[in-house]
Formats: structure tokens, sequence, C-alpha cells
């Protein structure tokens, strides 16, 4: 009778006991111990020392790069309180003053005269009118038979006007004279035009000139000369000198007058495209307003708001003073920021090498990090260069996340290295001093002591608040100490300490959002996962309570004293619980050949030969294998079910078949071997001892 997960075996019991002493202290050791000569030997000969010092080289190269990029960027974020002076280092430096000019080019474009069009039709209608008006008088007798259209255009007539108007149009020479009188008026008429009310009002409060265009001729005109043709006061005044001036007679002035009174018509148009235009073209003449700044002059002080024109002239002296120094200064200043990414990058490797063997032991895993620190770093760096108004919150949080991931992709630890390194090179990337890197380790801070492990989605979501409060509140703090006190500054600290709180919320968001991207990448099982993968309604092992009912009593059984064992040493007791769970999938495809899902009926075994047996039994493992597959399970449970009886033997029907081979008749029977009754392994590749209690 098969004795498969009957009960723990008496030596595996001994074994548990003897050991669980001595792995408590081990694990103790190992987390409060400092690296020993040994271990430093130990990572300088592993294999992967040669990738992993080409990973470190490029490592180093990348951040250099970044930083001599970043730092070739003044951070000069326009209206920001500055917390320093800065002073010109060149002899004499020119920069264009953009925000002179463009006042300049402004006030020339207001005082650009608006264009106005000439309205030939309706001067020819006012011109031909009064042209006419003798031709149109010439059969009125008296001035019962003036027509009516003439007294509609010009008003009622008296004698003497009637008698001198059919004068002008008895003889050749008087009609020819009133006619040169009305082409007078009529060029007249194209420098003094006529506006409704509200265009005149419009152009006498808010221009001095005018420029009228009629045809190809344009003439600048008052805005004293405009004509309120609703106006007849305004009419008499402007229209009777051009009327005299024209020649007509004294007489009949008062009647051409009158035709304007009554006309109540515009004689131009404003053209909006036209003035468009001029006002671009007298702005584009304007030429551009040059500073001259010496040696020593400050560009800005301590606690002014900085300007455009300041943040110009910043650039400028940065370029002017780079292109001042020799090669040698240059690649100097470029040579001592590489040696400065390689202590870093030496810092980083060293920890890597003493206190994450989970990184130096695989290649990939460190191309991995390095690739996260470098992007996370560039993004920092990017973000303070085109946005230097957010660089508080840009050259933050980017860090931050590299806490989070380290964080969950390994352990507290290693997040709080590697994340304080990386701030470190923020830092030196952006030039940030010692307040900025204090808000950076209260950050990190936050997130090391709060984010443990994720076993459900509030855990993000609690670290990401108390983590936003922490920078909040280390960014006023830390901000007044670095800052002039000033009002501006003190609103330019809230901002940004609102704009960090916030972006840490969305750094929680992100990261609960590309979770199972983070665990694919670094190859791991949150808490969260572990939790979800725990409950019974899983599909896997609903399946094994359907089909196996005793092995999932077994599993329950052997998952409560893996937790309390893992518990006892200071091991995952989640993922050892979880694991335990799952070891023993794989016999629900042959549930009866197992003896906690007999219940008492006959043992199957009793009819196969020990051979057979180990087959079935053995092939459990296999089995469970190809359901982890199938249901996608994570690679540490998969472990737990292909290495939960190692390379042990399967001892009863080992010795079933030693006896029969002894008991038989024949005297050359073959007597098994020892290794061809033993699962083929793997063994436990975690320091885990729950792996052991699990046959």
């Amino acid at each position: 009778m098969s004795r498969e997960g009957s009960r723990p075996t008496t030596r595996t019991t001994g074994l548990l006991s003897r050991s669980l002493d001595e792995r408590r202290r081990a694990f103790q050791a190992e987390a409060r111990g400092l690296p020993t000569l040994s271990r430093l030997a130990e990572g300088i000969t592993q294999p992967t020392l040669g990738i992993g010092l080409l990973i470190a080289a490029v490592f180093a190269l990348a951040c250099t790069v970044i930083a001599v990029w970043t730092r070739s960027h003044p951070l000069t974020p326009v209206d920001r309180v500055m917390n320093d002076t800065r002073l010109v280092r060149v002899d004499r430096i020119e920069t264009y003053d953009d925000a002179l000019t463009r006042q300049q080019r402004e006030r020339e474009r207001m005082r650009t005269p608006r264009a106005f069009v000439i309205d030939e039709g309706a001067i020819d209608d006012m011109v031909s009118a009064v042209e006419q008006l003798p031709a149109s008088l010439r059969d009125a007798a008296d001035t019962s038979a003036v027509p009516q259209p003439v007294i509609d255009r010009f008003g009622p007539l008296d004698d003497a006007s009637l008698s001198a108007l059919r004068t002008m149009s008895k003889d050749e020479v008087s009609t020819r004279l009133w006619a040169q009188n009305a082409q007078s008026l009529r060029a007249l008429l194209r420098t003094r035009p006529l506006l409704d009310s509200q265009t005149y009002q419009r152009e006498s409060l808010d221009a001095a000139r005018i420029r009228i265009i009629s045809g190809e001729v344009s003439t600048v005109a008052r805005t004293d000369d405009l004509v309120n043709a609703d106006d007849p006061a305004s009419v008499r005044r402007q229209i009777g000198p051009l009327v005299e001036a024209a020649g007509f007679p004294h007489l009949l002035r008062p009647v051409v007058l009158a035709r304007f009174e009554r006309q109540h018509r515009s004689t131009a148009a404003y053209d909006d495209a036209l003035t468009r235009r001029d006002q671009a073209d007298a702005a584009a003449a304007v030429a551009p307003v040059m500073t001259v700044t010496a040696r020593g002059e400050a560009i800005y002080e301590r606690g002014d708001e900085l300007t455009s024109s300041q943040a110009a002239l910043v650039r400028a002296e940065e370029h002017a003073y780079g292109a001042s120094l020799a090669w040698w200064q240059r690649w100097l200043e470029r040579g001592v920021t590489f040696l400065a990414c390689t202590g870093v990058t030496i810092a980083l490797a060293g920890y890597s090498v003493l206190f994450a063997p989970r990184i130096k032991r695989r290649a990939a895993r460190m191309v991995g990090v390095a690739v996260v620190l470098c992007v996370l770093l560039a993004a920092a760096c990017v973000g303070a260069v085109f946005a230097p108004q957010f660089l508080m919150t840009v050259a933050v949080l980017p860090t931050v996340f590299v806490a989070v991931l380290m964080a969950i992709g390994y352990d507290r630890r290693t997040a709080l290295a590697y994340a304080l390194l990386h701030g470190l090179l923020v830092c030196l990337c952006l030039q940030q001093g010692v307040a900025h890197m204090a808000i950076i380790t209260t950050g990190v801070a936050c997130v090391v002591s709060t984010l443990k492990e994720v076993r459900d989605r509030t855990s993000l979501v609690r670290s990401s608040l108390f983590t936003g409060l922490g920078l909040m509140l280390a960014t006023m703090v830390f901000g007044l100490l670095d800052r002039p006190v000033l009002r501006e500054s003190i609103r330019e600290l809230t901002t940004d300490a609102l704009l960090t709180g916030a972006g840490t919320l969305v750094v929680g968001g992100l990261t609960l959002f590309i979770l199972p991207l983070i665990e694919r990448a670094f190859n791991v099982t949150t808490g969260l996962t572990l939790s979800e993968m725990r409950d019974p309604k899983q599909p896997l092992l609903r399946e094994l309570q359907m089909r196996a009912p005793g092995t999932y009593t077994h599993s329950l059984n052997v998952a409560s004293l893996a937790e309390t064992a893992a518990e006892s040493i200071g091991a995952d007791s989640l993922l050892t619980y979880v694991g335990a769970m799952y070891h023993d999938v794989g016999k629900m495809n042959k549930p009866e050949y197992f003896v906690e899902n007999q219940q008492g009926g006959p043992n199957r075994h009793d009819r196969l030969s020990p051979a057979m047996s180990l087959l079935i039994v053995v092939g459990h493992v296999k089995d469970g294998m190809e359901l982890a597959r199938e249901f996608r399970l994570p690679q540490p449970l998969v472990h737990f079910i292909e290495a939960h009886h190692g390379t042990t033997l399967v001892e009863f029907f080992f010795h079933r078949a030693r006896k029969q081979a002894a008991e038989g008749e024949d005297e050359e029977a073959y007597i098994p071997d020892e290794l061809e009754y033993r699962y083929p392994g793997p063994t436990p590749r975690t320091p885990d001892p729950s792996s052991t209690i699990f046959r």
C-alpha cells in the first residue's frame, strides 16, 4: 500500500526539528551580519564577473553622457524665484532682448494707421448727382417745378439758387466749369472720407492717423480730418471747405453741401486684412534690441523672479562661457563627471556583489536593473531640462519609482541602497544640493518603510499616501532652508509640494497598473498575486478540491504546517503557504492511486508491480508541472511543484521491490538499485526549510 501523502516520515520529521534552530540562526545572521572577505572574494570569482564589469562600464558611460548633456542646459524657469545670484563670467556678452524687442514692435504695431479703402461707388453717386444738378433744373420755371428727386437729394431750393443753377446749364462754358468743379470735389473727397458714427467714434478715440487707399494711391490722414456722415454739423465743418476749395460759386455752395448732409453714407470702409499686414510690416521693420552685459554684472540676484530676457541671457552666457574654455578645461570637467558617475556605479556594483545575490548571479538581472536606473535617470533629466518649472517634481518622482520597483522586485534593503544612489546621480546631473537630496531621501525612506510586501491593493495605496505626505512635508521644510523666505517662494514651494504629493499617487497608480509586467520582468511574485492565488475559488484549486478532495485536505494541512515553520525562522510565510497549497496538484490526474483519496477502499497498487506504482507516484510531479503551465502559475509556485520531493527515495515501493526480488524463486532475479526509485528532482533552490515537509 502506498504511503504517499499519508504522513511525514520519521526521518523527515527529525531533519526538520534539528534544522529549524540552525536555519533560524542563519537567517538572522544574514540579516544583520556584515560582509566578510570570503563573501567578497566569492563575488569577485563569480563567472558573471566579466559581464558585470562590462555592464558597469556601459552604465557609468551612459550616466556620464546624461549628466554632461543635462549640466550643459541651465535650469532657469521663467517667473520663478531664484535661489542664488548669478554673475556674468565672460568679458562681454551681447544678447537679444526679447521683451524689449516685443515691446517696441508692439508699439509700432499700435502706431500703424488703420487702412481704409475708398468706396468709389459712393463718391460717384454723390458727385454725379451734383454734376447733373444744373441739367436736371434746366426746364424748371420756378421752385414749384423742381423735380421731387432733386428735392430729396438737395432739399428745397430758393429762387436765387434755382436761377443760378439754370444759368449754369445754359452755356457750354458754365456747364464745363461746373463739371470741373464736381471733378475737383471728387478728388478732394478721396482725402476726407465720410464714416458712419460707430466707426468715426472708434477711430477718433483709438488712433491718431489712418491710411486712405484709393486705387493705387495711398495717403495718410489725421483722425481730425474724418467726417461723421451721420452728423450734419460734422459734414458742414469738414466737407464745407472741400466744396469751397473745389471752386463752386458762393451762392450754390450750400446746395452742394446739402447733398452730403442728406446722404448719410460712408465713402470708405475699414480693411482688416490690409491693416494687419501693415502692422506686421511695421513690427518686422523694428530691429532686434540687443543688450550688452559686462563681466561681473549680475544676471539675476537671489530672490528675483526670473524674466524671459534674463533666462535668455543665462543661456547666452552659458554658451559663451563654454566656448571660452580651453579644450582641456572642457574635457577635465567631463572627466570629473565621469569619475563621479563611476564612483556611484562602483557603489552599486559593490552592493550587488555583497548584498544582492539574486542580481549578481544573472547577467539578465544586472542588465535589467541598469536599464531601469538609466531610463529613470534620463526621465528626471529630460523633464528638468524641458520643464524646469517642475524640477522639484520631475527630479524626485523617478527615484521614488526606483524605490518602489526595487522593493517589489527584490527587497527593501536593496530598494534603499539603489534608490539613494540613484538620487545621488539625479542631484549630480541636475546640480542640486543637500536640500534636494534630503527630499529624495525622505521619499525613499517612506517607500522602504511602508512597502514591505504587496499583499493587497491597499498596501500600494497606503504606501503612496504616506510617501506623498512625507514628500510634501520634506519639500516645504528643506525648500525653506534652501530658498529665500519670500511670499512668492512660499507660494511656489506650496505648489511644488502639492505637485510632488499628487505625482506620488500617480506613481502608485502606475505601479499598480503595471504590476503584472513588474512581476514578469523581475521574475517575482508579489504578495498581491499570492493572496489571489490562495483563494479557494481559483480554477486549479477548485479542480483539485473536486477531483482529489483528500489531496486538497492534505495540502491545507501541509500549508498550515509550512506557514508556521516559515514564520518561526523569518521566511516568506505567504509564499510558503500558497506553494504548499499547489504542490500536489498533479495528483488530481490519478487521485485513486494516492492513499489520502482512497478512503478505505481497495488499494489499486496491490494489482501493480512496484515499478509501475513508482511511475504513477513519481508522475504526479510531471503532471503537476503540466497543469502549472496550463494554468500559468507563477514561477515560484512552479518550483514548489517540481522540487517538493527533490531527489528523495520512494521508500515504500523500493523496499517492496527488493522484498519481491529476494522472495522470488529465481536466484538471478533483478534487485533494483536505490537510484532507480528516487524522484528525478530538482532539489529545492531556496533556503526555505518548508520544502522538506511536503513529502
